[in-house]
């Protein structure tokens, strides 16, 4: 870099042989970048992990070397060349940039290849949802961070801002309450995310009721939840809110759920044909049905009638759902096939021997 600025200083126009100079080391990058880039992708093939990572960050890295090279050959140009001040700034500023650009790359690429190594597209994935979403968290959380400190550096450059940095310093009581009160909700829910991430109170694909809707979680970003509903819409939930407030996790350690079936129908039928009968429904359909319970139970008698509850398992809430509703449509299909006469009535008793009383007409005599 001394060689450099001996050049600039003696040249007749030094102007244009910066240009060259810049020309040249911007396309040694690139051809350094082109050759390293093989070399590396061919050493880190059994590393997946470092291989992803690499992989992830090409585009970035094809940025950012140029630009460090540049950054040098203007920091070693002199003082005293045209237009040098805001060059170098410029170089600066762009430099972060992509440097923060090739760490969020980075930590992608990472949380890409620990993904990738625990499929969901499994019987039992309840080990891979926590990783997914550990690693899922994390790497927003990680990324906000990165953004937040690249935009920092990137103002910290501008001698204005530093300016204005300082004089709040100075009066930090009032500042700081006023920063801390307006960045709440980015700490809080970021915080949240943390939490989330270690302790994992929900996860991936979890069956949750939130606010009276029921859903599978799609997504966790670094400050939301998006919930899918079951009929396609999505609830999008602040992370603080499950810390601050209690909400239903069907898939906390499980996935398998007991759903429960009503009827309510006369004191008459017999019970028996109708434990066969949902006994024969739940075997029809094997792939709602888990194998483990159906059973039939009376659980409250009325003056008219008696309520029967059918228990059954399913391996997880959807298929609950659809076994539920097949086992309440062929129960009532059997009733009203085989004992139509014992479906809830209301009773009235009529005694057709009591003796009527004559009416007597007030205006006859006697």
């Amino acid at each position: 870099m001394e060689l450099t600025n001996k050049l600039l200083a003696n040249a007749q126009d030094p102007h244009v042989l910066l240009v060259m100079v810049l020309v040249a080391v911007i396309g040694l990058a690139l051809l350094l970048h082109r050759f390293g880039r093989a070399i590396l992708l061919r050493l880190s093939h059994p590393i997946p992990r470092l291989h992803a990572v690499l992989r992830s960050i090409d585009r970035a890295a094809s940025f950012v070397l140029p630009l460090l090279f540049v950054q040098m050959v203007l920091r070693s140009a002199p003082d005293t060349l045209h237009g040098i001040e805001p060059l170098r700034h410029l170089a600066s500023v762009l430099l972060i940039l992509a440097l923060t650009w090739l760490l969020m790359r980075a930590v992608r690429g990472f949380a890409q290849a620990v993904i990738a190594q625990y499929p969901l597209d499994v019987s039992d994935n309840l080990n891979a949802r926590r990783i997914h979403t550990q690693t899922d968290v994390l790497m927003h959380s990680t990324m906000v961070l990165i953004v937040l400190v690249g935009l920092a550096a990137v103002l910290m450059t501008f001698p204005s801002v530093r300016t204005i940095g300082a004089s709040l310093l100075a009066s930090a009581g009032v500042a700081g309450l006023v920063a801390g009160m307006a960045a709440r909700p980015v700490l809080g829910n970021l915080i949240a995310g943390v939490q989330i991430a270690l302790t994992q109170p929900i996860r991936l694909d979890d069956v949750l009721i939130v606010e009276d809707e029921w859903g599978w979680v799609e997504e966790i970003t670094g400050t939301y939840v998006v919930l899918r509903i079951w009929d396609r819409r999505r609830l999008v939930i602040p992370l603080q809110w499950f810390i601050e407030h209690p909400f239903q996790n069907w898939t906390r350690h499980s996935a398998d759920i007991i759903g429960t079936v009503f009827w309510w129908v006369d004191y008459r039928l017999p019970l028996a044909p109708l434990r066969a009968e949902i006994q024969r429904l739940c075997q029809e359909v094997p792939h709602w049905w888990d194998g483990e319970l159906a059973m039939l139970q009376v659980t409250e008698s009325g003056q008219q009638s008696i309520q029967l509850r059918a228990l059954v398992t399913a391996r997880n809430s959807p298929d609950c759902w659809d076994l539920r509703c097949h086992v309440r449509e062929g129960v009532i299909d059997f009733i009203q096939r085989e004992y139509p006469q014992f479906l809830p009535r209301l009773r009235a008793e009529v005694d057709t021997h009591k003796e009527q009383a004559t009416p007597v007409n007030p205006a006859t005599p006697g």
